[in-house]
């Protein structure tokens, strides 16, 4: 099973503000497919973990969180915490932004 935490920040510039969302709820993708993920939005932009949530479920995550983060950060940061570095390096393509490093966390329920 693959999981990844993603904090979302520094990549405002990539999803410009909606008025109407179209096509706003996507179809979860099954715990099977073993890319388990967690967003949490680290910047003062509503709903930025939200639109990093469909994003990752149209590309086949199963995102089983998304929430602000409890401190700011001043970019985007994808950490591996179980698995392979290159999973990380998945995440960040679909994404087009992001850091990916590794930090290790078994306690999570997250890869």
């Amino acid at each position: 099973m693959l999981a990844v935490l993603i904090v979302s920040a520094g990549a405002v510039r990539f999803w410009p503000r909606a008025d109407l969302v179209e096509g706003h709820a996507y179809p979860v993708p099954s715990s099977t497919s073993g890319r388990v993920v967690e967003v949490l939005n680290g910047t003062d932009r509503m709903g930025l973990a939200r639109i990093t949530t469909r994003v990752l479920r149209r590309a086949g995550y199963d995102v089983v969180l998304f929430k602000n983060a409890s401190e700011p950060a001043d970019s985007t940061d994808i950490l591996v915490r179980r698995g392979a570095l290159a999973a990380g390096q998945r995440i960040r393509s679909e994404l087009g932004v992001g850091r990916v490093r590794m930090a290790p966390d078994t306690l999570l329920r997250v890869d």
